[in-house]
């Protein structure tokens, strides 16, 4: 057997969720159907949105609407050994990181005091710092340890480098910037170190937090938030997403290892590929020629037919232009030959912890109860 197709299994899992603080409380909110969306009033001081524009003055209307986590500000830094003054400087998102990769590591039954000096792996997916540009804007520290603080809470690199600091890790650490796909390929990147044994145990997900008005403001003029607060994926009213902060980690060892030691086993991953949409119509636009390559490579390399996956989750923008993209190549790739009778389910959390929406099926209106589902099978046409 090659290295790149030993199979890798999930043995913990931790998530903090707008509305989810847990895996139990983020299971419930997708089988309920619940939104974890909030919109809120600039100007009032009351709630994130209420914080972030302070002043009342007429904004776009993408701006009124985000999905957040709660007690954002809470953090025992005695917990783990970080002192005050270090800990006033420290970003949110390393914070979610840390804590939840303690509790993924407690997931999966590992005491993560027993991990140091172990070739455990650190992979973060992470885009922006938000809380770096707040801590510019304040001014500049009035110490050289603060200075130092400022920095080290802030960067990129420090949400996967504090793990591994804390818990004394020595395997390979990332923080992966791949826009959209950041997590994803935080998870791709573990399983292919793992594969080739340079990681005996991977901590892998991605964390965000939404701390910046400016921010806000950019994406909603750029007209990529939804003014309604509907992250309709798959439908045709599709008008763009909505920002949602949050942060997840999975605990993965190569199966055999994980069966050895008789551990529980969430999830198998047995293929994983990743591309770049090359030269399509737009630098934020997805290609489906790529699509469709990155899928068949991804299906090849676990030794799976299209034809025997149900169930798909998918990205699901919920705008004009990435969601027809997107649902052509899956239609590509998983419905021909598929019989009638056997639909290809897909859906996408998104609508839950960023809005609800709407998936489409033959045409109709149909809400699923883990988000909302399109219906791919044989006689389903993709979206024009």
């Amino acid at each position: 057997m090659y290295e790149t197709e030993r199979p890798i299994a999930i043995v913990g899992m931790a998530c903090r969720f707008p509305g989810a603080p847990d895996i139990p409380s983020f299971w419930r909110l997708l089988e309920a159907g619940e939104n974890a969306v909030t919109e809120g009033v600039p100007g009032s001081g009351v709630g994130r949105i209420g914080e972030l524009f302070p002043d009342a003055a007429q904004l776009n209307e993408g701006c009124r609407f985000g999905a957040f986590v709660s007690d954002i500000d809470q953090f025992d830094e005695t917990f783990f050994r970080i002192s005050p003054v270090e800990s006033q400087l420290l970003g949110p998102q390393q914070r979610m990181m840390l804590e939840t990769s303690w509790q993924a590591l407690e997931d999966a039954g590992i005491d993560p005091d027993s991990l140091e000096g172990s070739r455990t792996g650190v992979y973060v997916g992470i885009s922006n710092d938000e809380y770096r540009m707040l801590v510019l804007d304040s001014g500049k520290p009035a110490d050289a340890a603060s200075c130092l603080y400022a920095l080290s809470g802030t960067n990129l690199n420090g949400a996967a480098g504090r793990v591994a600091f804390v818990m004394g890790l020595m395997g390979p650490v990332k923080a992966v910037d791949a826009a959209c796909a950041s997590s994803l390929v935080s998870i791709h990147d573990a399983v292919a170190d793992l594969q080739q044994g340079k990681a005996d145990l991977a901590l892998a997900g991605g964390v965000q937090a939404l701390l910046n008005s400016r921010i806000y403001e950019l994406r909603a003029d750029a007209m990529m938030l939804s003014p309604d607060g509907q992250c309709k994926t798959f439908d045709a009213s599709a008008n763009g997403y909505v920002r949602g902060e949050g942060c997840g980690v999975v605990v993965m060892k190569r199966l055999s290892d994980a069966e050895a030691a008789g551990d529980r086993i969430w999830g198998v991953i047995r293929g994983s590929a990743v591309n770049h949409g090359g030269a399509s119509v737009g630098l934020t636009v997805p290609n489906t020629p790529a699509l469709v390559q990155v899928m068949g490579e991804a299906l090849s390399q676990a030794g799976v037919a299209a034809t025997d996956v149900d169930y798909l989750e998918a990205h699901g923008t919920g705008t004009t232009v990435g969601d027809p993209i997107e649902i052509n190549a899956v239609a590509e790739v998983y419905c021909q030959g598929r019989a009638t009778g056997q639909p290809l389910l897909t859906g996408s959390v998104k609508t839950n912890v960023r809005s609800p929406g709407i998936g489409c099926r033959s045409g109709r209106r149909d809400q699923g109860r883990t988000g909302d589902q399109a219906r791919c099978d044989s006689q389903t046409p993709a979206f024009p």
